[in-house]
């Protein structure tokens, strides 16, 4: 008997397809669309074909902004990947002081983000800051604003008080998740509590911290709205990230091809290193089943 197939479920996702067609797809085709033309202004535009694109790929700007940002994606994921390690391990796994620690890691997620650039940059001024204050008292000279390693640590400091929680809640889940079995059989064994981290928590926590630091990396290599408003890129362009310079270019200076290449560039970089990731990933689970 032949079986009979209902198309009509597809009338279901219909809406959900029409919202990221106009909230994606239409918005990236008007950039691409951008990125080879030129423009004098008067909604009058020439086509450039991949002129801007040659541009970018020659523009040491571009090339900096990148360093820049692949040096700070790289250090957030060092500190908060094995500090949120060391808060799920070091919870209470049940009871009331579970529920409320996991209540107070939850609650730096739940700040918008400028009202995190605007905490961190009134917490770090010397004259009304408590950090900043703190801080000249000792002797320490500290200026985010003129000096560049302390808006680099200022910077950084504020993204893993920002986001480590959300590592910690992952890595919580994964060990949640470990059924007391295992525990039992390293006991009786008398396995070290560094063996028994190396052998059965790690490897069980291993799936999700991938999605963590998969969700860390994206998230830090479009960071945006808390760098700039404590820094605003700066002092000079020490601070400057990609999209921090991207919007410097397409706002600021009104370069809209030569912005529209480098935005597409830039998506072009995040996709590459989310497959990375994704792969990575989906091979790690193969291995594990």
């Amino acid at each position: 008997m032949e079986k009979t197939v209902n198309q009509k479920a597809w009338f279901l996702v219909l809406p959900v397809l029409l919202l990221v067609a106009f909230s994606a797809v239409i918005p990236l085709m008007t950039v691409v669309n951008y990125s080879v033309q030129d423009t004098f202004g008067n909604n009058q535009f020439f086509w450039a074909g991949l002129e801007w694109f040659e541009d970018m790929l020659h523009s040491d700007r571009m090339w900096d902004a990148l360093a820049r940002q692949l040096m700070f994606s790289a250090i957030i994921l060092m500190i908060q990947i094995p500090l949120g390690i060391f808060v799920a391990l070091n919870m209470p796994k049940s009871g009331f002081w579970s529920s409320f620690c996991l209540v107070m890691m939850s609650l730096p997620l739940l700040i918008p983000w400028n009202v995190v650039g605007t905490i961190w940059q009134i917490f770090g001024r010397v004259d009304i800051g408590l950090l900043g204050y703190t801080l000249d008292a000792l002797g320490i000279s500290y200026n985010y604003t003129q000096n560049s390693f302390a808006a680099w640590a200022t910077v950084i400091v504020m993204d893993v008080w920002h986001w480590t929680s959300l590592v910690a809640l992952l890595a919580f889940a994964g060990l949640k998740s470990i059924p007391d079995a295992y525990y039992q059989a390293a006991k009786i064994d008398q396995a070290s509590r560094w063996a028994i981290f190396r052998y059965i928590e790690l490897p069980k926590m291993m799936g999700v911290l991938m999605i963590a630091i998969l969700l860390r990396f994206m998230d830090s290599f479009m960071i945006y709205t808390e760098p700039f408003v404590v820094t605003g890129g700066g002092p000079g362009n020490s601070t400057t990230l990609l999209s921090i310079d991207l919007v410097k270019m397409a706002l600021g200076q009104f370069d809209l091809g030569p912005a529209a290449a480098f935005s597409i560039m830039y998506y072009l970089v995040i996709l590459l290193i989310s497959w990375v990731f994704y792969t990575v990933m989906t091979n790690l689970d193969k291995k594990g089943g």
